[in-house]
């Protein structure tokens, strides 16, 4: 089970379209348009989100084919509620749910930008270069 500060509750549900476009926005991370979260979100392997007062303040995804290859992605919390520690609890969460929920030797990767890195690893991560880097693609 996962610490959460008082008044947080976790919630084991992909989020709607106007939480993921939302948490994604004003957490900083790169826009995606409604039509595709709309395709994508019910495609969501494993979520976890982070309620304040029934409202999710935070999130986080896993995606995949759910046993050979998996990817973390999504974890966004509101910038007003950064520093209490949810970042974590939403990793520990799905850690916890990866573990119970999916295959021995599944292959479990994410991207981290800047210094996040450091957060992940607590969880097991390690950096895959120089045997391997990542590369990324964005379609027009």
């Amino acid at each position: 089970m996962i610490d959460l500060p008082t008044g947080y509750t976790p919630c084991d549900q992909t989020p709607s379209v106007e939480t993921y476009l939302r948490l994604r926005r004003i957490a900083g991370l790169s826009p995606k348009t409604g039509a595709g979260a709309e395709i994508g979100l019910p495609r969501t392997l494993i979520a976890v989100q982070i309620l304040q007062d029934d409202q999710p303040v935070g999130m986080g995804r896993v995606v995949g084919d759910g046993a050979l290859f998996v990817q973390v992605v999504d974890i966004a919390v509101d910038p007003a509620h950064q520093g209490r520690g949810l970042g974590k609890a939403i990793m520990a969460r799905l850690m916890e749910r990866m573990r119970t929920e999916l295959p021995s030797g599944t292959y479990v990767s994410l991207l981290a930008d800047g210094e996040a890195h450091r957060l992940y690893a607590q969880y097991g991560f390690t950096l895959t270069a120089p045997a391997s880097v990542g590369m990324a693609l964005k379609l027009p």
